[in-house]
């Protein structure tokens, strides 16, 4: 009986904040719009500010903006009155937060960002609030009601204002063009780090370690080869030196369970045609969502007029610590 009640009690709480989110989806208008332009235009960065748990998601917003192409700072309200207001220029942006559109420690800051001339983005539940009156753009955060049964602690209202802030991040990157390439110089460190810093001519093999077939060459010439140089597939090179296709375990296993007799078949006849491939000034991070999206364990590296030049594998990333 317990758990029941705990279970129940969970997926009221999971429905009332996914419907608090569905209804912010109806009142998005064109204050979203000018937001997102005050935001993609301004020379500087954007000051988030929010009391209490306001603030906890400001802080968020902020590390999203930031990682995605738009520089970023939290300042605490209560603490700008005393010295860290000093991070301000007259080039940033200021994006408060707070679901009363109250709090006194905000509403000290706005005579300050008036004096600077910045823009003011508000996040508020109540849009006739004094945060609201005095900013150039309203978001509405409000909700119908909180997921705490009694209607105090903010939950449905935090989830709302981290999504809406999530909404204003992925609209900025895509308008950025921000690439993935873009997201991970950003994250140095770890796996994502060393995707970035590691391109795929520090890591792929080439020169005579790499497996070279023709098409028309026999199959069991092609598995000699795969078995020679270990790599677990073999680049199947036509008479003009381009690549043509690629020959892997995968394929030679497929082909013994569709035929009975191998003597006859060629490589041409069981290979993958139209490979993935990467070149060599790619990231390393590249090539592992090419294998990762197309659940591939190699791609090859081709030089400009098609012919391959190299072999990455998943072994080399696992080694260099990017997958």
């Amino acid at each position: 009986m317990i758990t029941q009640n705990i279970l129940e009690t969970a997926s009221e709480v999971l429905i009332t904040e996914a419907n608090s989110i569905k209804k912010l989806v109806e009142r998005l208008d064109a204050s979203f719009e000018k937001a997102i332009d005050l935001l993609y235009n301004c020379k500087g960065r954007v000051i988030i500010t929010g009391m209490g748990k306001s603030g906890i998601v400001g802080k968020k917003i902020a590390a999203t903006f930031s990682s995605t192409g738009t520089p970023s700072f939290f300042l605490h309200p209560a603490e700008s009155t005393h010295g860290d207001s000093g991070i301000l220029t007259r080039d940033d942006i200021v994006l408060a937060i707070s679901n009363s559109g109250e709090t006194t420690e905000l509403l000290q800051l706005l005579p300050l960002i008036k004096r600077f001339g910045l823009n003011l983005i508000a996040m508020t539940g109540k849009p006739s609030s004094t945060l609201a009156q005095k900013s150039d753009v309203t978001l509405d955060i409000s909700v119908e009601k909180e997921a705490c049964p009694y209607n105090l602690a903010p939950t449905a209202s935090t989830t709302v204002t981290l999504a809406l802030g999530d909404a204003l991040a992925v609209c900025l990157l895509k308008r950025r063009n921000f690439t993935p390439e873009d997201f991970l110089m950003f994250h140095p460190s770890g796996a994502l780090g060393k995707g970035v810093f590691w391109k795929v001519e520090d890591l792929m093999i080439s020169g005579d370690k790499l497996p070279f077939v023709s098409p028309d060459a026999s199959l069991k010439s092609a598995i000699s080869m795969i078995c020679e140089k270990g790599l677990g597939l073999a680049l199947v090179i036509g008479d003009s030196g381009k690549l043509e296709g690629i020959l892997t375990d995968g394929d030679v296993r497929r082909t013994v369970q569709k035929h009975d007799n191998l003597s006859g078949l060629r490589v041409q006849d069981v290979m993958t045609k139209n490979p993935k491939t990467v070149t060599k000034d790619d990231i390393a991070a590249k090539a592992l969502q090419i294998m990762e999206k197309y659940s591939i364990t190699s791609v090859a590296i081709l030089r400009e007029d098609g012919s391959p030049e190299g072999i990455l594998h998943i072994h080399h990333l696992l080694k260099a610590g990017v997958a």
